[in-house]
């Protein structure tokens, strides 16, 4: 009963949600600062693009507003100032500060070696840029290189030094750092939307089809599958239908909550989520750029339709963003703007991230009323909703909103916020995207998949069969021949 009632503001202080919330509006209000002529986000340092055999710390390293800083100053600060308010939100939700510093700082450094390392010319420029940086060879992978090296290293400390990946455990928070960054997000959001209106009117209007899909196809497909096929039982159908066809590992704890399911269950469909994430993360970015790459908004929206975590998701839409844009440079001969690809993937699943509160609601009426009937069972209240409500969609949302009023108020305005705002929707985020990749990694044991038996194959079947040829379907139905604004 403690837990049915809450209060509204119940966690505030307590969630990775809502931390994320908290981080990327202090972000946001320092860049407002630009209107009363202060630069409160110039010291966030950022990579620059660098040769092998000529490294410099002046390209590799740079700060993103103050000019006269010395490159590692600026990383010092940026590394300063992050450590203080994650470490403050450590100890807010009772983490074991010490062990949050010291992995949170491993995480760091190493995250920024991989981001240097993943800058260098021959993995990043695209091909009619070789001349300008002195290049015979490269792969043209854009920023995708960094994203998949984090990943990769994350990986191979997850899953073959298991020590110390119990060691980053504690500071290695994938979904926290994609939320903060997917907050940051909603700087960039408010510039896209402001350059085009209707463009992302269309996007986010189609978005709404995307959420009755996931909603009313693919979860009673596969809970069909589970009970009649699979002979699974009715908990164990609905908190792996709801992990699979909705939002992950957040609709599978909700779901398990909402009609009390077993204890185990949401722990053994958060497992298949993460780990399936993995081979999606992977595998779907390079699959769709090279089976459809001229039609970079129905893979963008197709992603966000099939990945199933936040982080997973905003990690394969940056990825595929970055590819898709560096193939579309290479070989189509036209410049995409950066981000429209992931707001695509996301915009998609933040529709249908927004109404897991609200069907977890159903869920618990149909089990309290329906299946379980139970004389004496706990009535379940609309606060519920707003408990199960991902909060850090609130964070984006106001930060999309207050910058377009914002820079709506005149030119000059708009050109001071893009000054200082640059900061946080450009290195911020995407400094947030690599702990995301690194820690998604850190936190995957594929050894892990061993004796879930018929969970693991119908998450198998239903995602590979079911959840990504019908996603692709709706995206191309919905989203074929829409294009990014280009360069």
């Amino acid at each position: 009963m403690s837990e049915m009632n809450r209060k509204w503001y119940s966690g505030m202080t307590r969630t990775e949600d809502w931390w994320a919330v908290w981080l990327g509006s202090m972000m946001f209000l320092a860049s407002i600062g630009s209107l009363w002529g202060l630069d409160l986000t110039g010291w966030m340092a950022k990579p620059g693009t660098w040769v092998w055999g000529a490294f410099s710390l002046d390209a590799a390293l740079k700060p993103s507003g103050y000019e006269n800083w010395h490159p590692f100053l600026s990383w010092l600060t940026t590394y300063l100032v992050f450590t203080s308010l994650t470490c403050l939100a450590a100890a807010a939700m009772k983490l074991d500060l010490k062990r949050f510093f010291a992995g949170w700082s491993i995480l760091f450094v190493l995250t920024w070696v991989i981001w240097v390392i993943g800058q260098e010319a021959h993995f990043k420029v695209p091909f009619n840029e070789f001349e300008k940086y002195g290049l015979s060879w490269g792969l043209s992978l854009g920023g995708g290189f960094s994203y998949l090296l984090a990943l990769s290293v994350g990986l191979i400390i997850g899953n073959f030094f298991k020590g110390t990946a119990d060691f980053l455990m504690e500071a290695a928070k994938p979904e926290w750092f994609i939320k903060t960054a997917i907050v940051f997000l909603g700087i960039k959001i408010g510039i896209m939307s402001i350059e085009a209106t209707g463009f992302i009117t269309e996007l986010v209007m189609t978005g709404v089809a995307a959420t009755f899909v996931a909603y009313m196809l693919f979860w009673p497909i596969v809970y069909v599958l589970g009970r009649k096929v699979f002979r699974l039982s009715r908990d164990a159908a609905a908190v792996l239908s709801s992990g699979i066809s909705i939002c992950g590992v957040s609709a599978a704890i909700a779901t398990a909550g909402a009609i009390r399911a077993r204890p185990v269950l949401p722990v053994v469909v958060s497992i298949l989520v993460v780990i399936f994430a993995m081979f999606e993360l992977i595998i779907l970015p390079g699959l769709y750029t090279a089976i459809a790459p001229n039609q970079p908004i129905v893979n963008g929206s197709a992603l966000g339709l099939t990945v199933k975590t936040d982080g997973a998701d905003a990690a394969a839409g940056a990825m595929l963003d970055e590819l898709m844009r560096a193939n579309a440079e290479a070989n189509l001969g036209v410049v995409w703007k950066e981000g429209w690809i992931l707001m695509a993937s996301l915009t998609t699943k933040i529709w249908i991230d927004m109404f897991i509160g609200v069907w977890a609601f159903v869920l618990a009426l149909v089990w309290v009323y329906k299946v379980e009937r139970k004389a004496g069972q706990s009535r379940i209240g609309p606060m519920e909703i707003w408990h199960r409500f991902p909060k850090f969609v609130l964070g984006y949302l106001l930060v999309w909103f207050s910058y377009v009023m914002l820079a709506s108020t005149g030119t000059e305005t708009a050109e001071a916020l893009n000054q200082t705002a640059a900061a946080v929707e450009g290195p911020m985020r995407n400094m947030m995207f690599m702990l995301t990749f690194v820690s998604i990694g850190v936190i995957t044991d594929f050894s892990k998949l061993k004796g879930m038996g018929k969970l693991a194959l119908l998450y198998a079947v239903a995602l590979f069969g079911i959840i990504a040829p019908i996603a692709y379907g709706v995206a191309w139905i919905f989203h074929r021949g829409m294009m990014p604004p280009s360069l």
